[in-house]
């Protein structure tokens, strides 16, 4: 087992993600004991974009107690929403207040996991975007916390609740297809939505008066301020910050493969695409993992992964010649037919005739926020813990690995090693910034 991931230094490295806290939020702990009639004082870090969102849905029923932003713009903008609550741009200052017992965390990607680690530490439940984090090491540390701690969690990928994705996953757990030998999974990101491929620009522009740049940087390395190629959104087409189409849609489009087929990790995993480029994610991407069997599929089982628009072959669908297809979704392949779920497409069965007499499961909706709250109140579960979406992250950040490292990795789950590829460990396990390696890396 590699440095710092026996019991002993993930303790050290738990107690040390707080010590960039001070002392007087220590104490705080479990804030207080939340009766079931209670409601939860929560925290939002990352209130823009998405964050928005997520503190309005996390919100309902419950007392919203502090903002944090590095943007004061978008910080303003929730106060008035909730001013009541008290502001912060930097989430360190935020956990010293005393009586918060969970928070958001929807901020970019390379500040996922030193938040999430933080509040974990000193007991607060969370609900965090996915990916959960930005390197593999990074959501092993997540699951671990969690599982020590004993908090509720939950990853924002909201379709893992919908009534599409439960149903798609009863009619594999079924049979109704047979055991599957291979999964192909899609999206049309990046291209329209970020760009990627790209060189850094030589220029420097002036950090806007509302925005605490360095905040915003965080454990990532330190970068030139350059008007819109980062804040608010373009970050996700670079490595220091974003996670590139595997990180942003495949934790959506993957939640449904790992989950009805109930897969663990993967044993080998080989990506193809433009040469590998040091700082940006690639034009395109194709990815291959290969599964041990489990009792949903063959001895063996193979997921491809496509981004920008790449597809498999429209004959392996067994689909009419009029099915308008999807630009983002999930073909599951069986010895008895084929299973279409899309996003947001409903789940199909291919070829049509064949099962013309098959009628779909029924499935309820759930509200993936307002669940998370209702667990920490003791009413029911989450259907995402980092129990299960932190091996999911571990599973399709191995794609950004084996695309940057450019070789097939045999993958030690156990160590969290590529066998014989020594250099994808600064892929696996990142290098935090000068000054911030207290938010997650052993000292």
């Amino acid at each position: 087992m590699p440095r710092g991931l026996n019991r002993r230094t993930f303790l050290t490295q738990l107690t040390t993600a707080a010590a960039c806290i001070p002392l007087a939020g220590a104490s705080a702990g479990w804030s207080r004991a939340a009766a079931p009639s209670d409601r939860l004082h929560l925290a939002c870090v990352g209130v823009g974009g998405k964050g928005w969102s997520d503190m309005l849905e996390t919100s309902v029923g419950q007392h919203v107690v502090a903002l944090c932003d590095v943007d004061q713009q978008r910080l303003a903008k929730a106060a008035e929403r909730f001013p009541q609550a008290k502001t912060y741009t930097d989430w360190r200052k935020l956990l010293e207040q005393k009586d918060i017992d969970a928070l958001t965390v929807s901020t970019p990607d390379h500040t996922h996991a030193p938040v999430s680690l933080a509040a974990i530490s000193l007991g607060k439940h969370v609900y965090t975007q996915k990916p959960l984090t930005h390197s593999v090491f990074e959501a092993r540390q997540l699951t671990r916390a969690a599982a020590e701690q004993k908090v509720v969690t939950q990853m924002g990928i909201q379709h893992h609740s919908s009534a599409r994705l439960k149903t798609a996953v009863e009619v594999i757990r079924q049979g109704t297809i047979g055991p599957v030998s291979e999964v192909h999974v899609w999206t049309d990101r990046p291209g329209s939505y970020w760009k990627q491929g790209l060189e850094r620009p030589a220029t420097t522009d002036s950090v806007p008066a509302h925005l605490d740049w360095d905040l915003w940087l965080g454990v990532a390395p330190q970068r030139p301020y350059v008007n819109g190629l980062y804040h608010p959104f373009h970050w996700r087409g670079w490595w220091d910050f974003g996670t590139g189409a595997l990180g942003d849609m495949g934790c959506h489009l993957l939640d449904p493969v790992v989950h009805a087929l109930q897969l663990g990790p993967p044993s080998t995993i080989a990506a193809e695409g433009p040469p590998p480029h040091a700082e940006s994610g690639p034009l395109w991407c194709i990815v291959s993992y290969e599964f041990p069997g489990t009792r949903h599929t063959t001895d063996r089982v193979k997921v491809v992964w496509y981004e920008a628009g790449k597809q498999p072959d429209r004959e392996m669908f067994q689909a009419p010649d009029d099915w308008p297809g999807s630009l983002n979704g999930v073909l599951f392949v069986g010895a008895k037919g084929n299973l279409f779920v899309g996003f947001p497409e409903p789940a199909q069965l291919f070829p049509a005739a064949r099962f013309a007499d098959y009628e779909m499961p029924r499935a309820t909706e759930d509200n993936h926020y307002t669940q998370w709250t209702a667990a920490i109140l003791g009413q029911g579960t989450t259907s995402c813990p980092f129990e299960y979406s932190g091996p999911l992250t571990e599973t399709v950040l191995l794609g950004n690995v084996a695309y940057r490292t450019g070789k097939t990795i045999h993958w030690d789950s156990q160590a969290l090693a590529a066998k014989g590829v020594p250099e994808a460990g600064e892929f696996v396990r990142r290098a935090y910034r000068p000054g911030w390696e207290q938010s997650g890396k052993s000292s």
